[in-house]
This record gives C-alpha cells, sequence and structure tokens, in this order.
C-alpha cells in the first residue's frame, strides 16, 4: 500500500494542474513540474551514492568470525567468501590507493581496530579522512606528483617486509594508478606526466591510459603483488571501469597483467602520440617489446596463488539502488545501461532522442519513466571553455530537445568531481532552454568550446558534492513525466 500512496503522489507533482503550467515559467523561474522533477532526479542519484559508499559496502564484505580448535579459541577474518586464519605472530598491513581507499580504510578500522598493524594508503588531495592505526597520504590525480612517488615508496617498503604469516590487505578504486606513480629505472615522473598528459589530451580511454602505465610502473601490472609474495594478500576494489576487469582497475597492481609491452606500444600509436612522449620512454617499450627488458607478470604466475581479489562495489550496484528509489517515487526504472561510452556529445544527442521516443512513441517505455546508465564518455577537447564529460553530456542533451517542462536530466561523476571542474556535473531542462532563448544565447557556441561549466553555472544548475567516498563512473537519470 506504502508504494501505490508514493506512486500516486509522485504522479501529482510531476503533472501539472492545469495546462497553464506546461511552458515554462516567465523570467526563468522552475514550474512547480520542473521542481520537482529536479528533486526527484537528486534524489535518485543520491540513493545510488550512498549504496556504494565505502562505509557501507566495506562491512558488508567484512567481518571478524570466532573459531575453536585444539589450541583454543581464535579468531579469523572473513572477506567475501574467503576465510583468512589470523596466524599466531603473523601481522594484518593494509595499504592501498584511491579516491575512496581512505573511506576504505576508515571503514575497516571499525571493524578490525587493533588487530591492524600498520598500514599506508594514498588518496586524492582533499578526499582523506583521519584513521587511528592507518597512515592516510595524500597525492595528486589524475596527473603523478612527486607525493605520490614517496607514498608508492612508503608501500614498497611494507610490502617488501611482509612475511608468510602475514595477511596483508589492499584497498583500490579509481584513482589508483596515479596515486601509485613509482616509474622504472630510467624514467622519471616528468617522463610519465608527459605520457599521462598526452593521453589524456588524445582521449584515450582507461584501458590505454592504464595498459602504458603498467608498462613504466614498479607497482602495477601485478608487480604490487610479487612485492607482497609470500604474505596472503586480500584485495577489495571498488570498480571504476566498465564490466569491473581487475586488471585494469588502478591499472591491476594485484593481478595477473595480459597485456604486454607490445600492447602498450600499439596504444600510443594509436592515439598519435608516440612521437610526442620522451624518447627514453619509447626506448623502454622498445626495449620491452625486444625482450630486453621483462615483462609484467602474466595472470598464470605461481604468486598469484595466494591473491585473492574482490569487487566490493560497482556501478550496477549504484544503478540498482537509484531504480529502486525511482520506483519509490512512482517512475517506471529502466536501467538503459551499464557499459555507456563513446564522445559525450555524442551520447547527449542520442540520449535527447530516447527522450523524444519516450514522448512521442512511449518507447522505449511510457512515461512516468525513469532512464537510468552508467559508465564513463570521453571528450574531444576542441575549445578553450572549462568543462566535464558529464557537464558536457548534458548540454548536448539540452541542445537536442525542445521546450518540454516533462523532462530532466542528471549527469554526474559518483566521485564528486566532473573533469578539472569543482562539480560533480550537471541537470539539464527546459528551463536552461528558456533562459538561454530569452538572453538570445545559443547554447551551441558554449557547446563548440568545451564550455558547459560556464554554461551551467550562468544559465543552468551544476551539481556540487564534494568528495563522496567512493567512485564507480558516472550516473545518467532521465525523468520524463
Amino acid at each position: 500500500m506504502a508504494t501505490r500512496r508514493h506512486a500516486l503522489q509522485a504522479s501529482r507533482v510531476a503533472r501539472p494542474a492545469t495546462g497553464k503550467t506546461k511552458n515554462p515559467a516567465p523570467g526563468g523561474r522552475v514550474t512547480p513540474r520542473a521542481a520537482a522533477l529536479r528533486a526527484a532526479a537528486k534524489a535518485i542519484f543520491r540513493a545510488g551514492l550512498d549504496s556504494v559508499h565505502a562505509k557501507k559496502v566495506i562491512p558488508a564484505s567484512v567481518r571478524i568470525e570466532k573459531t575453536r580448535g585444539g589450541a583454543g579459541p581464535g579468531e579469523r577474518l572473513v572477506i567475501g567468501n574467503c576465510r583468512y586464519k589470523l596466524r599466531p605472530g603473523g601481522r594484518i598491513i593494509v595499504t592501498g590507493a584511491g579516491k575512496a581507499s581512505a573511506h576504505m580504510a576508515r571503514a575497516l578500522e571499525r571493524i578490525l581496530g587493533r588487530r591492524i598493524d600498520g598500514g599506508v594508503v594514498v588518496t586524492q588531495k582533499g578526499h582523506a579522512v583521519p584513521c587511528k592505526r592507518i597512515e592516510i597520504l595524500e597525492a595528486n590525480h589524475p596527473v603523478p606528483d612527486a607525493e605520490g612517488i614517496k607514498a608508492s615508496r612508503k608501500i614498497s617498503r611494507l610490502l617488501d617486509d611482509s612475511g608468510e604469516d602475514d595477511l596483508v590487505i589492499c584497498l583500490l578504486s579509481g584513482g589508483g594508478s596515479s596515486l601509485l606513480p613509482a616509474p622504472v629505472e630510467g624514467i622519471s615522473l616528468k617522463d610519465k606526466r608527459a605520457v599521462t598528459d598526452a593521453l589524456l589530451k588524445a582521449s584515450a580511454p582507461i584501458e590505454a591510459l592504464n595498459c602504458v602505465r603498467k608498462h613504466l610502473s614498479r607497482l602495477k601490472g601485478g608487480q604490487f603483488a610479487h612485492r607482497a609474495h609470500p604474505a596472503r594478500l586480500a584485495v577489495l576494489a571498488i570498480s571504476d571501469v566498465v564490466g569491473d576487469p581487475f586488471d585494469v582497475i588502478a591499472s591491476g597492481p594485484t593481478c595477473g597483467d595480459p597485456t604486454t609491452f607490445a600492447d602498450a606500444r600499439r596504444e600510443l600509436k594509436h592515439y598519435g602520440v608516440w612521437r610526442a612522449i620522451p624518447a627514453n620512454v619509447r626506448k623502454h617499450i622498445e626495449g620491452g617489446v625486444a625482450g630486453v627488458i621483462a615483462d609484467t607478470p602474466e595472470p598464470s604466475d605461481p604468486v598469484f596463488r595466494h591473491v585473492q581479489n574482490f569487487i566490493v562495489a560497482n556501478n550496477a550496484t549504484a544503478l540498482d539502488a537509484a531504480a529502486a528509489e525511482a520506483r519509490s517515487r512512482g517512475f517506471k526504472p529502466l536501467i538503459l545501461t551499464r557499459h555507456m561510452q563513446g564522445e559525450a556529445r555524442e551520447v547527449g544527442k542520442f540520449l535527447a532522442g530516447i527522450a523524444a521516443g519516450i514522448r512521442e512513441e512511449g518507447k522505449p517505455a511510457r512515461s512516468p519513466v525513469c532512464i537510468l546508465l552508467g559508465g564513463e564518455t570521453t571528450v574531444t577537447v576542441k575549445g578553450g571553455g572549462l568543462g566535464g564529460r558529464c557537464q558536457e553530456l548534458a548540454l548536448s542533451f539540452l541542445n537536442n530537445i525542445n521546450n518540454e517542462t516533462s523532462l530532466c536530466l542528471l549527469a554526474a561523476g559518483s566521485d564528486g568531481q566532473d573533469g578539472p571542474t569543482p562539480s560533480a556535473g550537471a541537470i539539464a531542462d527546459a528551463k536552461s532552454l528558456q533562459i538561454t532563448k530569452k538572453q538570445g544565447i545559443d547554447p551551441r557556441s558554449f557547446l563548440s568550446e568545451n564550455n558547459s561549466h560556464e554554461f551551467f553555472r550562468r544559465f543552468g544548475e551544476l551539481i556540487s558534492t564534494g568528495p563522496t567516498g567512493t567512485n564507480v563512473m558516472d550516473i545518467v537519470v532521465i525523468l520524463a513525466a
């Protein structure tokens, strides 16, 4: 009965009481329908975020279990479907990297307390939270810095010092690759920055970026696990990668690397940056292709028998929670995909077409409906403006819809940061169109300059969350009432 009551309330809010509210209010005021849709979109997005926060997913995956045996009562640590006996004299060492890793560390401390013998975790600047037994360091993302090098060295020393009775717990999330740069001998941090910057400007996807970085690093591509051996290694990851491949998350420091030096060279050439990167990087990669330099360890390497990798949250988790919230508000949820990829402005245009289909044909679903998508688009920067992929997607959507008060799109990054902007994303609806039309401004001019952040700052609504304690790619919510 409660569900039906919520549906009726949402229906009353979403539909205009009279024909007068069908168009945006004069002067840029938000109509009751538009305001209700914006509020609902924010609540649906927030429900998705809350479901994948570290403070929720770590306790759901980790617990202490009492044991009995010949030597008397003891304890073992349960992670997922694996049980780890806490051996006498053995230590629990916590390491990790990523935007959510500090929140993950704090959640783990609340479970294990004094059982933790120490640890080091590195997170993005501004994402740190205090811990008692685990040292939290900060470094730059997405371009590595000297602080990331220092953190890599501290974590490497911990791993090198671990023994077979120890249990190393590694906490990984998106951003971990940039936060643990540790370049190989003969390559400087400046060299790695140049390669990273070149690939980012070429709009290379995370898979290509990580493939290259693995072959320029000391810890990525399974080399972290090699350092931890012979200790047992348990890895808890919040995935920010489409499809959740563990060898891509944070550049796969704890699992075998299926890519090779030849793959790294091919990616650099494919994105047209091979000649733009430092000569010593090209020499290193060519040496690896020729077999002069050892490649990263393959998945079949025996060291990985002591490693267990667990996905504790991903984009699917967030979309399921968002769908449940949408249903409680009277919208029929439809998860279109969690594999959203491609150029942000093209995806925005496509989603405007989806919205038109709902409005004109009732397909792929009749309103009131909530369309949900997850994934991560890219932006090919051609203009001199400021924006992020979510804001560019939202602006493209806006540029391809009519003055419909019954439509609302929210696109935002789950980590709270959309590209180089301080915002997580933006909301696009008829209000912005009405304001720009009244002032004689064409949204296409902002789109051509990749200036979506300035557009939504002036004419729309930016979504600002701050660091969220998670990172499961982007979430797009489309409401049609």
